[in-house]
């Protein structure tokens, strides 16, 4: 594969094997072509999600005034059909957030079976990787959006808030066929999360793990480190990052590089940040602190709120202090 270049031997980094993988050109092979169709549905809807996501203003104005005048019949049928249409958007994005997940468990399947190596794999099915990569910049772009705008919840909230009274006074409720009470439940527990894509994606990681439990851990959390290991290494070298025919390329490598290390975090029983772990953080820390600030603060972020680990005592004071 020409595009595919080995740049560092195993011997030469302790945390393993580090290959140029090519996130703009991969095309899958006839080996991949079945897990990546199925992953490609799902990630052909995540532009869109975004999108919809940066879009969303909420209904702040219609609520306050509802509330500030709950017995002017007019102004409540106005909240509330301002508020129906975005529950039916927050719907859609908790429902994308269970298709992402099941789209994730393929790609662990593909790129963690035997008789290869992770390292392998991720050199051979390079469009499998690509698509991995692809899922977690769209989990942290998500998360972003969703932690800045706090419409969301109080949208969700005075949806509840009204269906519950509505339940209490008999009134039928149109929107309720959309969000029942029970998928009102879930929805409410995914957006109470601050990063709920990537509490979505971590708890899969774990579950895909504990599901196969004839695969060792290694295989999964040994594909997540090789990956992390990889971006660092093509963001670091001026002669690989200068093969990125897009500056958009170095941002999705550092929002990948982050992603993984999250999930390992939260997969490996001992963490990301621990001496042994196989991600080398001082590395991937230095690497993010040379880009520009506004660029990467939420993804300094992300490792110092939605890590695991971060705060156990074998984690280094040096790795703390760069954290600060």
């Amino acid at each position: 594969m020409g595009n595919l270049l080995k740049v560092l031997t195993c011997t030469d980094l302790e945390q393993g094997p580090n290959f140029f993988l090519d996130f703009e050109n991969a095309q899958p092979t006839e080996a991949e072509r079945e897990v990546w169709n199925q992953v490609n549905v799902v990630l052909k809807d995540a532009r869109g999600i975004l999108d919809d996501l940066q879009a969303y203003k909420g209904a702040g104005e219609e609520i306050r005034e509802a509330i500030q005048h709950p017995n002017d019949d007019n102004l409540q049928e106005k909240a509330w059909g301002a508020v129906v249409p975005l529950v039916g958007k927050l719907k859609k994005f908790y429902e994308f957030s269970q298709r992402l997940e099941a789209a994730l468990h393929g790609l662990l399947g593909a790129l963690t079976s035997t008789p290869y190596s992770p390292t392998q794999h991720l050199e051979r099915e390079q469009a499998l990787a690509k698509q991995f990569a692809e899922i977690l910049h769209f989990t942290l772009r998500f998360d972003e959006l969703k932690m800045t705008n706090p419409a969301i919840q109080n949208d969700f909230s005075y949806y509840r808030r009204t269906l519950n009274r509505m339940r209490i006074n008999n009134v039928q409720a149109e929107g309720e066929n959309e969000v029942n009470n029970e998928l009102a439940n879930r929805m409410s527990l995914f957006y109470a999360e601050a990063t709920p894509m990537l509490k979505t994606l971590s708890d899969a990681t774990t579950k895909f793990v504990s599901e196969h439990k004839n695969l060792p851990i290694e295989n999964t959390t040994d594909c997540l480190s090789t990956m992390a290991s990889v971006c660092k290494v093509m963001l670091e070298t001026p002669e690989y990052r200068s093969r990125f025919a897009s500056e958009e390329t170095a941002s999705f490598c550092l929002r990948v590089m982050v992603g993984v290390i999250i999930l390992y975090d939260y997969v490996h029983p001992v963490g990301a940040f621990a001496k042994t772990s196989k991600i080398d953080m001082k590395g991937c820390i230095k690497v993010l602190r040379e880009q520009p600030v506004n660029s990467v603060e939420g993804l300094l972020n992300a490792l110092r709120y939605t890590t695991k680990h971060l705060n156990d005592e074998t984690t280094s004071k040096q790795i703390k202090s760069m954290l600060q």
